[in-house]
């Protein structure tokens, strides 16, 4: 198979959003994804993508910033391949693809948060390399 890996336009990001709503079960509708990711596409955030000939079957978003801690740093969000390529190596070569990104685009860190009860993704990303460096907070105000 020959996949693709890519930003995908701006102006196409809608297209990652029914797999971004499997990522969350759903639970987040589409017409409020969208809003937001038109939101999200004019701030520091760009949108890898993997491709198998014309379909969409995987999706990171990419935030870029400068942390105190990690310097310049590319935060992988929202990281989801289709069910059906998953387990054949794709996520180890999408990581890859996205570590050469970063660092063409000067960047010398990748950070990432992961579902706590997505254990297969924990043991995935030990496996690249990550390190558990504390716990993400969430309050709705």
């Amino acid at each position: 198979m020959a996949f693709i890996f890519k930003i995908i336009e701006k102006e196409n990001i809608n297209a990652v959003i029914p797999l971004v709503q499997k990522l969350n079960d759903d639970k987040i509708s589409y017409a409020v994804l969208k809003q937001r990711f038109s939101e999200m596409v004019t701030q520091n955030y760009e949108c890898a993508v993997i491709y198998d000939g014309d379909k969409l079957i995987g999706v990171s978003g990419l935030w870029f910033c400068t942390r105190h801690y990690s310097g310049r740093s590319v935060e992988a969000d929202h990281v989801y391949i289709d069910d059906a390529y998953r387990g054949k190596g794709l996520g180890k070569l999408f990581f890859e693809w996205i570590y050469n990104y970063a660092q063409e685009k000067g960047y010398e860190t990748v950070e990432l948060n992961t579902y706590v009860s997505n254990y297969a993704s924990h043991k995935f990303y030990y496996n690249e390399g990550f390190n558990i460096l504390g716990y993400h907070f969430l309050k709705k105000i």
